[in-house]
């Protein structure tokens, strides 16, 4: 309902229909901007992704991918199932041409502003040529969609010397070193939210744990800064004067600013969203989405790609 405000979109509800009836009801809306499509089938949280393709072909899942192969429909965007969403969209879409694994990209807060991070979850066993691919997708997607003009690609990596990690990363770090002209080398993981390049490059594995770290670290540095404030009148008292910056730096660290996480490497544009989700993330992750269409971001990675 926010983004239809904020923008002229058409939306199709995907799911169980007689639930997002039910949703719907308290709210008054130009029923030609959206569309309610019934699906019986159920993927849960927990279920393996391979169930979406082979048993659950008549989830919301399913069916929002395979969507975006007819006509009229742009742009797939769902808070569930993770696994199950990299699964559809990669067998359902395919691959753009010259990339062979998708990747989840991510946007972080960092201290010049933000950074783009890549893989944060979809392959945990990838090859240096798979974050080669990552790497050109990531500086598309910055350009055009974050706008940034000229991007700078790190590589994470436990040391900056081009002799530090696994034979995997020494490999990609030449393989990079050699085909990008805006590769800067590696980046440690104490400069992640430094901002010391645009594009931070990892495997999947790395990058979820990069992910998840820095979520719980956001979520308990406040729980711990409001239980010590409260312990302390004088505290309360300069917490009051610093409310407005206090909420600024809120804002910069909340995912939801940022909406969702785009799928990049498969044909067609797949934004995934955190399971809980708010109203404001989901609103965002539909804004993000639009700007990939209107920028042809799939297009544009086809041409660098190709190069």
């Amino acid at each position: 309902m926010e983004a239809l405000k904020e923008s002229d979109v058409k939306i199709a509800l995907v799911g169980v229909e007689d639930q997002i009836r039910k949703e719907l009801d308290p709210y008054t809306y130009d029923s030609d901007r959206i569309e309610v499509i019934h699906t019986p089938d159920v993927v849960g949280m927990d279920d393996p992704a391979t169930v979406t393709i082979r048993k659950k072909r008549n989830s919301s899942i399913s069916v929002g991918v395979n969507l975006l192969k007819g006509e009229g429909y742009s742009a797939f965007i769902s808070a569930g199932n993770t696994g199950a969403v990299v699964a559809a969209s990669t067998i359902y879409l395919g691959m753009i041409p010259g990339v062979e694994r998708p990747a989840i990209g991510i946007v972080i807060p960092t201290l010049k502003s933000f950074a783009f991070l890549m893989d944060a979850g979809a392959n945990t066993g990838p090859k240096p040529a798979h974050l080669l691919q990552w790497a050109v997708m990531a500086d598309v997607y910055v350009r055009e969609v974050l706008g940034v003009a000229d991007p700078e690609i790190g590589l994470l990596n436990i040391g900056e010397e081009e002799t530090k990690g696994t034979e995997f990363i020494r490999e990609t770090h030449g393989m990079m070193t050699e085909r990008l002209k805006n590769f800067i080398g590696n980046v440690e993981a104490s400069d992640v939210f430094r901002g010391k390049c645009d594009c931070i490059i990892c495997d999947g594995f790395l990058g979820n744990v990069v992910l998840k770290v820095s979520e719980s670290l956001t979520e308990n540095a406040g729980a711990l800064i409001k239980r010590e404030i409260k312990k302390s009148p004088v505290a309360m008292l300069g917490a009051l004067l610093l409310k407005p910056r206090l909420k600024r730096i809120r804002r910069l660290a909340d995912y939801s600013e940022y909406g969702g996480a785009p799928l990049l490497g498969v044909n067609g544009i797949v934004m995934i969203c955190h399971g809980r989700s708010s109203v404001k993330a989901i609103k965002n992750a539909i804004r993000a989405a639009r700007t990939e269409i209107e920028h042809q971001i799939i297009r544009k990675m086809k041409v660098e790609i190709e190069k």
